[in-house]
């Protein structure tokens, strides 16, 4: 039977939820988000739901990955096959996780490689990292191909004022070490931003411990990452720029196999590197800004299993996968004059080519029998996009977007998005609402792809597409003397996706659009801050994720998910911030006790604790424990992978 959102349930969050945009973090972050509409924009006026996680939150909470810093997001289930280096993806509102467009500066870095065309979260650090803005909803108008439960984009520290710098170094169990520097400034007309980090852990077991076949094996993790942000200013208001960005690291990882081997000769190198280079300008006296940038990403992945005689399905392999995208964009805003009654008339406009390319070669044994898969394929899209944005009566804001994108062979897509947000100031209130499509195009493998077990890829495939609309309130409470002593709101969403892509037998293997789901949820949040050195953010997300054809729910999507985040500030210059993750069960290929895949099944639920102090024992010298998992959850964000055990790094922050 189809679950029901319960209507006690909606009715008790719209009493105590906040503002989705800001209870993710702490009083203290921005205002306003770039990446919702491509124009600085403050956060209530977005028709969506926002989420700005800033460094100093980064910091605060010790967060050091992707994973870390995104658990905690409203509307997001992170899964992660392991620890340190595992394969993480995102499951935005329900959505499939290669529905998610993740963004560097701008820039889409999905890896074309990858099979379904998805990220990896599971790898990348925060060193160079300035804020990491997570948008939800249809987010195709504004960055096409995969923007369909949303868009994260991961922005890199830029030099600005008197030069400065930091340098992080900690230690901690088991067998951790991380060390970090940062140097940025602006000198005369040159900016310039260095960051280097270096982390290696020892790890933990991803086989559970619940398993006949855990055997303690640990699985490490190193990591080296660094960016040189460089800028040139020739003339006020025109900024000429340069980004590299590289990242090498090597994990070990465990395969589940049939059964499951806790595998001690598993091993995978992950590579990034990343490029830019762009000109921005503020023309007319600033009337006009224009950007125009090319950049180059490229992965490269190798995974090796070499043979391990107890191994009862004597699995070998060595695969790999390189994955190159070429992008160019050109986009503009235009400050149009304001009229009686209008203002904050921004016109937003552009043009994108990209070129992606993916070669891959996966080679497997098992018991003796090859599996062998290979793509040798490239496409390009072009697209161009334009949108405007205006604020009615000083109380009605309003966006608009549209894109038309054109995919090499495979047609053209075209989608939009419409949204408002009224503010009522009498209430202390904002009600929004958006409307938008949004698709993703196949993936160089379901299209061009090869095995050995007969599959062929199918050129004709069409993009998945999808039909979104939210409508949502937010109030902010004063009491005891304080404005700010509760932010509370709600927002509903509803999405319906057709034409998702399956592997299928027609007379051949290949890939056809024939699945629908549709997928429906609450997202909330409630923020208090009842006295001066103590604020309080409680998240939760309700989702409703099902396949249309047989009302099943889809795998990974748990209905009910939560989190709590406390800020305290007990002594001058100390900062205690706990965080407490719920996951709730959900539908899973499930592992047995002995490492047999058994079908379909529901998982349990998972509560995870996390501690981090900071004590800022001078201007320019901090003290800081970031401790995870600390309760030793046993928690399995998939079915046969468990999650870390706890961990901690202590350690030191200079800056100067």
């Amino acid at each position: 039977m189809r679950r029901a959102i319960p209507a006690a349930l909606l009715t008790t969050i719209a009493l105590v939820a906040s503002r989705n945009a800001q209870a993710q973090t702490d009083t203290t972050l921005p205002d306003v988000t770039v990446t919702a509409t491509r124009v600085p924009t403050p956060i209530e006026d977005v028709p969506a739901g926002v989420t700005v996680i800033t460094r100093q939150v980064i910091e605060e909470r010790g967060y050091t990955t992707l994973v870390d810093a995104l658990q905690a997001v409203p509307g997001l289930r992170v899964v992660q096959s392991g620890g340190l280096g595992g394969n993480a993806s995102v499951f935005i509102r329900g959505t499939n996780s290669n529905h998610v467009r993740v963004l560097r500066d701008g820039v889409p870095i999905n890896d074309p490689s990858d099979p379904g065309d998805a990220f990896n979260f599971g790898v990348d650090t925060l060193a160079d990292v300035d804020r990491i803005e997570v948008v939800r909803g249809p987010m195709s108008a504004l960055y096409g191909s995969g923007a369909v439960g949303g868009v994260i984009n991961i922005i890199t520290a830029q030099g600005e004022g008197k030069p400065h710098g930091r340098v992080e170094l900690a230690a901690g169990l088991p067998r951790a070490v991380l060390g970090q520097a940062q140097l940025s400034g602006r000198t005369g007309r040159f900016d310039y931003n260095l960051s280097v980090q270096s982390r290696s852990d020892e790890g933990f077991d991803d086989t559970p411990q619940r398993e006949s076949v855990h055997t303690g094996e640990r699985d490490g993790f190193r990591s080296r990452e660094g960016s040189l942000e460089l800028g040139y200013t020739p003339i006020e208001g025109t900024r000429v720029s340069l980004l590299v960005h590289g990242r090498t690291s090597v994990l070990g990882f465990d395969e589940l196999g049939y059964p499951a081997f806790d595998h001690p000769n598993d091993t995978g190198r992950d590579n990034d590197s990343f490029g830019r280079v762009g000109v921005s300008s503020h023309l007319f006296d600033g009337a006009w800004e224009t950007n125009l940038f090319v950049a180059r990403d490229q992965h490269y992945r190798r995974y090796v299993t070499l043979l391990d005689p107890a191994d009862p399905n004597q699995a070998s392999g060595d695969s790999r996968y390189l994955g190159i995208r070429t992008d160019v964009q050109w986009n503009n805003t235009v400050h149009l004059p304001t009229l009686p009654g209008v203002t904050g008339n921004d016109l937003t406009f552009g043009y994108e080519h990209i070129d992606d390319t993916a070669h891959e070669r996966l080679n497997t044994s098992t018991d003796g029998f090859p599996y062998l898969a290979d793509v040798d394929a490239r496409e390009t899209q072009d697209a161009g996009h334009v949108g405007l944005q205006t604020t009615v009566l000083r109380r009605l804001a309003l966006t608009g977007e549209l894109r038309e994108e054109g995919v090499s062979d495979e047609g053209n897509a075209f989608t939009w998005r419409i949204g408002g947000s009224l503010a009522v100031p009498e209430l202390r209130s904002h009600l929004k609402a958006a409307y938008g499509t949004a698709f993703l195009a196949a993936s160089l493998f379901d299209r061009f792809g090869v095995d050995s077990d007969g599959y062929v890829g199918n050129p004709a495939l069409k993009p998945e597409r999808s039909r979104s609309w939210e409508i949502g309130w937010s109030t902010d409470l004063p009491a005891f003397g304080r404005s700010d002593f509760v932010s509370a709101a709600v927002t509903y969403f509803h999405t319906d996706v057709d034409d998702l892509i399956e592997t299928v037998f027609s007379p051949v293997y290949t890939s056809e659009n024939v699945q629908r789901a549709t997928l429906q949820g609450v997202e909330s949040s409630v923020s208090v801050h009842p006295l001066r050195w103590l604020e309080a953010v409680l998240a939760y997300t309700y989702t409703d994720a099902r396949n249309r054809a047989d009302n099943s729910q889809l795998l990974r999507r748990p209905f009910d998910q939560a989190s709590l985040n406390l800020r305290l500030t007990p002594l001058p210059g100390l900062t205690i911030a706990p965080e407490v993750l719920y996951i709730g069960g959900s539908s899973d290929e499930i592992v047995d006790n002995d490492g047999f895949p058994i079908g379909v099944g529901r998982t349990r639920s998972g509560v995870i604790v996390n501690l981090n102090a900071t004590y800022q024992v001078h201007p320019h010298v901090a003290l800081f424990v970031w401790a995870r998992n600390i309760g030793g959850s046993h928690f399995e964000p998939a079915s046969g992978y468990q999650l870390p055990g706890p961990s901690f790094l202590a350690g030191t922050r200079l800056s100067f």
